[in-house]
C-alpha cells in the first residue's frame, strides 16, 4: 500500500512539472506591403531528399544532416541481404543434393564419409523452407529500402516545421468552487 502511495506521488508530482512546447513563433515582418519570414522555405526539400534515398540508400538522411541514421539504414538494409543470401546459398545446396540424388549421384546429405544423411522427403523440405524464408528476406529488405525513402522525405518536411512556446500544454492544479476540492487539468494554450 505504501508503495502505490509512493507510486501515485511519484507520477503526480512529475506530471505537474512537464510542460511541453511546441510550434515556433513566425516572426512577420511588414516591408511595404512585401511579407518575408527569416525561415527560408524549401518546397522541394522532401521530394529531394527521397530522391537522394531512392538514388543511394542513406543519402537522404545525408541530405537532412541526419548523419547518426545512415548506419542504421546500412545496417538493416545489409541484415536483410545477410539473410536473403543465407537461405538462398542453403536453398541452392538442397536443390542440387536432391537433384544428385535424383540421378543416381552421391551429394552432400548422402551419409557417405561422414556426411549427415538426410532423406529425400527432408530435403524437399528444407528446399521449401529455405525458398519460404529466402523470399521473406527479400521482402524485408525491399519493406526497409521504401521505409528509409519515406523517413528521409517525412523527416527533410517535419525540419521545415518551427517549433516555439505559442503551443503550450502545462498540467495545472485549480480549486472547484463548487466542492472546494483541487482539481487536476491540463491546458492547451495557443498563442497568435
Amino acid at each position: 500500500m505504501l508503495y502505490k502511495k509512493f507510486y501515485i506521488l511519484l507520477v503526480a508530482s512529475l506530471f505537474f512539472t512537464i510542460d511541453s512546447f511546441s510550434q515556433e513563433d513566425l516572426i512577420i515582418k511588414a516591408k511595404d506591403t512585401i511579407y518575408t519570414s527569416p525561415n527560408e522555405f524549401d518546397m522541394l526539400s522532401p521530394a529531394r531528399a527521397a530522391f537522394y534515398s531512392a538514388i543511394l540508400p542513406g543519402l537522404g538522411q545525408a541530405y537532412n544532416k541526419k548523419y547518426w541514421k545512415v548506419p542504421i539504414v546500412y545496417g538493416a538494409l545489409g541484415t536483410g541481404v545477410y539473410f536473403y543470401d543465407r537461405n538462398n546459398t542453403n536453398y541452392n545446396r538442397a536443390r542440387t543434393a536432391y537433384k544428385l540424388r535424383l540421378d543416381g549421384k552421391p551429394n552432400e546429405f548422402d551419409g557417405v564419409g561422414g556426411n549427415i544423411f538426410l532423406s529425400d522427403d527432408a530435403l524437399v523440405r528444407a528446399q521449401k523452407s529455405y525458398k519460404k524464408d529466402r523470399d521473406l528476406s527479400l521482402l524485408v529488405t525491399v519493406a526497409l529500402y521504401v521505409l528509409q525513402v519515406l523517413e528521409a522525405s517525412t523527416n527533410a518536411h517535419l525540419l521545415q516545421h518551427n517549433v516555439d512556446n505559442n503551443l503550450t500544454l502545462s498540467p495545472q492544479i485549480i480549486k472547484d468552487a463548487t466542492n472546494n476540492k483541487s482539481v487536476v487539468v491540463a491546458s492547451l494554450n495557443f498563442k497568435f
